[in-house]
Order: structure tokens, then sequence, then C-alpha cells
């Protein structure tokens, strides 16, 4: 900068000013970007966190002791009333415990039978909206595996009763199937919603499948 006479003025502190400030924003925008990234990773860890280790647990034990108890109980008791009591309170206890505790804890889901004033009786299916609190994905992992693998076993034993002629398990089998299977199909509707979608549902899931089919059967030819 210079003067009326020509002789050049060094304003130093403004230069040294704009450069601090230029290192400051610097320094502010790199506290930006790792913080926001550090609340990434806690969201994450959040996510992948179990938070309700009990209801995980007793969501599993009992369907897993009773499967056990089923293909065990020739190996524990020579009798059939004691294996068989035994795997119907862990029936019941597992449909209680699925329904009303575990469903509603892990994957924030509930579905009840209600009579209104007429007398008439209603199914109802709720799932949790909103952002208050966030499921966590392995409880969410843990709850659908055990949902749905239990019931197929059950189905399996069934067959194999069926044609083994263990025409006395049966009932017991049957039991399991349609306990476990009343579950599954109810929280199947709070997740997906009313029956029309479920059907939408499986009908493209079913389309795709027969679509990828054809056209792998296409390429081959």
């Amino acid at each position: 900068m210079r003067n009326r006479t020509g002789n050049v003025i060094h304003n130093y502190p403004e230069e040294v000013s704009k450069t601090v400030l230029v290192k400051m924003r610097r320094l502010d925008s790199n506290d930006d970007v790792s913080l926001f990234d550090a609340e990434e990773d806690t969201g994450r860890k959040a996510k992948s966190k179990i938070k309700h280790p009990v209801a995980s647990f007793f969501h599993l034990f009992f369907r897993v002791s009773a499967i056990l108890v089923y293909l065990l109980c020739e190996l524990l008791s020579s009798s059939f009333i004691a294996p068989m009591v035994a795997i119907i309170l862990l029936l019941c206890c597992d449909f209680w415990t699925v329904k009303n505790i575990s469903g509603r804890l892990m994957v924030g889901l509930r579905w009840w039978n209600q009579v209104d004033d007429d007398g008439k009786s209603h199914w109802v299916f709720e799932s949790r909206k909103g952002s208050g609190k966030q499921a966590s994905d392995s409880e969410a992992r843990i709850f659908w595996l055990g949902l749905i693998i239990c019931p197929i076993v059950w189905v399996i034993f069934a067959f194999s009763s069926l044609f083994s002629f263990k025409i006395k398990w049966l009932a017991v089998v049957i039991m399991g199937v349609v306990l476990q299977g009343a579950n599954m199909y109810g929280y199947v509707r709070c997740k997906v919603g009313t029956r029309t979608n479920l059907k939408n549902m499986a009908t493209s899931y079913f389309g795709r499948q027969f679509l990828k089919q054809a056209m792998s059967n296409q390429d081959e030819s």
C-alpha cells in the first residue's frame, strides 16, 4: 500500500489477522467433519448394540428348549407324559413371552384381540412409529430369525411324526406349529400391514423369482 508521497506502507496487522481467520475457519470445518463422523459412529454402534439382552435371551430360550426336549425326549425319559408336559409348558411360556414382551421391546410391534361394545371381536396389529426409539439391528435380526425358523422346524417335526407313525406326538407337534405360527403370522401382519399388502408382497416376490428363472433359462438356451 502506498501513501501520497509514493512510499510503501506495510499493513502487517491486517494481513496477519486475515491469515489467522482463514486458519480458524479451516480448523472449524475440520472439527465439524470429525464431530459428524463421530455421531455416525455412535449411531451405528447404538444400532448394532443389543439394548434388551434379557428379552433377547428369553425370546430364544423357551422355543429352543422345547425343540431340544422334543429331540432328546427318548434319551431324557422313558415315559411320554413328562416330556409332553414339559414341551407344552415351554411352548405356552414362549407364546406369552413373544406376544407380550419380546416383540414390543425388540422390534416395536404388538398384536392382540379386543372386543368392542357390540361384542364383536377385532384383531389389532400395531407397529411403533416415529424416530423416538430406534430398534437395534442385532435385536431385530435375532427376533425375526427365531420367529421364522422355529415354526418351520415344528412343521418338519409334524411331517416326520406323521410319516414315522408317531401318532402320540402329533398333537404336541401340532400345538407347537399353531402357537408359534400364530405369533409369526401376527408379527408379519404388524410389519407388512393388511392382508392385501401381504398378498401383494408375496405375489411380487414369486413374480420376480419366476422372471429370474425365465431369464436364466433363456441365457442357457
